[in-house]
């Protein structure tokens, strides 16, 4: 798979002494390990070099020859690699217990931000009394809960708005995305309609509708917090461009967080509380936003440039779906993500098959001597 995209991105048509699998495994390594630095991750695999010659590399990269291909081997190669393992593994993570039809037909849209230390990518916010503001990035991620990883990613500055990502999603007829108030826009929502995708969202406070038809809510759907199902015309249509829709206007509230909430959809047939249920599902995106800048190395990058920085991120979804890979393999659920990771980051240079520690420790660890060859072959020579 590696060798293929090599040639694709002619990514090792000038490159001397760092190959294209070489960066990926040295990135890899300071990903698991949270380098904080290049001088860290170099020096890091230079005390283990005699432990890593099994993963199929030579030497270890010296810091400004891995600064140089941060900056000059195009970051779209790790890209492809991510979305290329996806495709590969995705068919393996499902979790048995999402089954529903409407489960797999779900995709969350969101976006988190990556707070640089310089202006190296646009900020977002408020310039300091100074005038300099500090850099961004932002993913754009479009997520299926029931694989819960990333099946779109885009990369953008972070003061790019959300709805620049509207354009890039792909899915399905008969999808259903959900999305927060940041993505207005009144003509692409129209388009997933005529295309046959479902969407769910919020309303803004500030939006103009008017109320066409209010629909009859069952008892049940009363007890459940909804108060109101009402048919609207969304926009007001006086400017020219603006675009007018018809929506469905749900009003629910909840008991929990005793607030009220407004959704609006162009779905005709869920019910309002199952409406304001797969909105709630949104929050399953947030939580791996979470997960993946509190485990992988998100705060401080390893070069000074964007493509460097896009680089880094990449590696840190790569390894985001090794983990996940690797849980999903493992029949004892002793392990929790952060488990895992604290697992591979300390038994990285040792000897120790990671699937059979996992399943048994004590064992494992007796035979630890016992080198495994090119753990990472599955990613450089699969076709």
């Amino acid at each position: 798979m590696l060798k293929q995209l090599a040639l694709k991105h002619n990514s090792d048509y000038y490159s001397k002494t760092l190959d294209t699998y070489t960066h990926l495994v040295s990135m890899l390594f300071g990903v698991f390990q949270r380098c904080s630095s290049l001088r860290e991750l170099t020096t890091g695999m230079q005390v283990w070099m005699d432990r890593l010659k099994h993963l199929g590399i030579k030497t270890y990269p010296k810091r400004s020859t891995l600064s140089d291909a941060n900056k000059k081997r195009t970051s779209r190669l790790f890209e492809d690699l991510y979305h290329q393992l996806v495709k590969m593994y995705s068919q393996h993570l499902p979790d048995s217990r999402k089954n529903s039809g409407v489960e797999r037909r779900l995709y969350l849209m969101d976006s988190t931000t990556i707070e640089l230390f310089s202006d190296i990518m646009g900020g977002a916010g408020i310039s300091k009394l100074n005038g300099k503001r500090k850099g961004g990035v932002k993913a754009h991620v479009l997520v299926n809960p029931v694989h819960e990883i990333p099946s779109v990613i885009y990369l953008t500055a972070a003061k790019e708005n959300d709805r620049v990502f509207m354009d890039k999603i792909n899915v399905p007829s008969s999808s259903v995305l959900v999305f927060d108030k940041g993505y207005v826009k009144y003509s692409q929502w129209q388009r997933w309609t005529e295309q046959g995708i479902f969407w769910v969202t919020r309303l803004s406070p500030v939006a103009y509708y008017q109320v066409l038809e209010d629909n009859p809510i069952h008892p049940l759907q009363i007890n459940r917090g909804v108060r109101s199902d009402q048919k609207i015309l969304l926009g007001s249509g006086t400017t020219p461009g603006s675009e007018v829709i018809i929506a469905r206007r749900v009003v629910y509230y909840d008991q929990s967080k005793q607030r009220e909430f407004v959704f609006i959809t162009n779905h005709e047939k869920f019910s309002p509380s199952n409406i304001a249920e797969l909105y709630k599902k949104r929050w399953q995106i947030e939580t791996l936003f979470k997960s993946i800048k509190q485990n992988f190395q998100l705060k401080y990058f390893w070069g000074d440039n964007a493509n460097a920085i896009q680089i880094q991120i990449w590696c840190s979804l790569i390894a985001d779906l090794i983990i996940k890979v690797i849980k999903k393999s493992i029949k004892k659920r002793m392990w929790s993500f952060a488990n895992l990771c604290s697992m591979i980051r300390l038994h990285l240079g040792t000897y120790v098959n990671l699937k059979e520690f996992l399943k048994n420790p004590e064992k494992s660890l007796r035979n630890k001597f016992q080198p495994i060859q090119n753990q990472l072959a599955i990613i450089y020579d699969s076709p």
